[in-house]
């Protein structure tokens, strides 16, 4: 049986960094990342297949057109309900229940709650990579050992549309034309 990686998505993490760090409003339905995307990169990434579980608070009706799509491109939707941080006490559960399970994980996440799970997770033989805004990954999570970063829109291509974003750019991936 061929080794899988859990991808574990934190959906309101990123829209809300995405709004709230980069475009200083609610985003536009095209300017939310292509999850279709994310889901082929991580298959890519580590030349294995990919269980794509996607994390959401339902404080109401379940957003039926949004859970369908996820479904058709391939994820398992996680529609959570009840007080506090749903969406992070599930990922944390479910992070803890994959210490049991030879397999390795991604989330989609700059969160740094999630760092105890990640930490846990690195230590065995796994692979643990975190996606999402690299400047906005928090250092909890940046720091554990082992970890590999993954940026959404540079090394994913999850947009249609270049961010408006303001990062350290390594030297060997500068590209002055895009500054001309």
């Amino acid at each position: 049986m061929a080794r899988t990686t859990y991808l574990l998505v934190d959906g309101e993490n990123i829209d809300a960094t995405l709004g709230v760090s980069l475009l200083n409003r609610r985003p536009q339905p095209e300017e939310r990342p292509r999850w279709n995307k994310l889901l082929a990169f991580a298959e890519r990434a580590w030349e294995q297949p990919v269980q794509g579980l996607f994390f959401l608070a339902v404080p109401g009706e379940l957003p039926t057109s949004f859970v369908q799509a996820l479904i058709a491109i391939g994820y398992r939707p996680v529609p959570l309900s009840g007080e506090g941080k749903v969406v992070d006490i599930a990922i944390q559960r479910t992070a803890e229940a994959l210490l049991e399970r030879d397999a390795d994980v991604m989330l989609v996440s700059h969160d740094g709650d999630f760092a105890p799970q990640l930490e846990q997770l690195a230590e065995g033989e796994r692979r643990v990579g975190v996606v999402g805004f690299t400047e906005f990954v928090a250092g909890g999570l940046r720091n554990v050992e082992g970890v590999e970063l993954f940026d959404l829109e540079y090394d994913v291509a999850a947009f249609n549309s270049r961010l408006p974003r303001v990062r350290i750019i390594p030297i060997d991936e500068f590209d002055p034309l895009e500054f001309l």
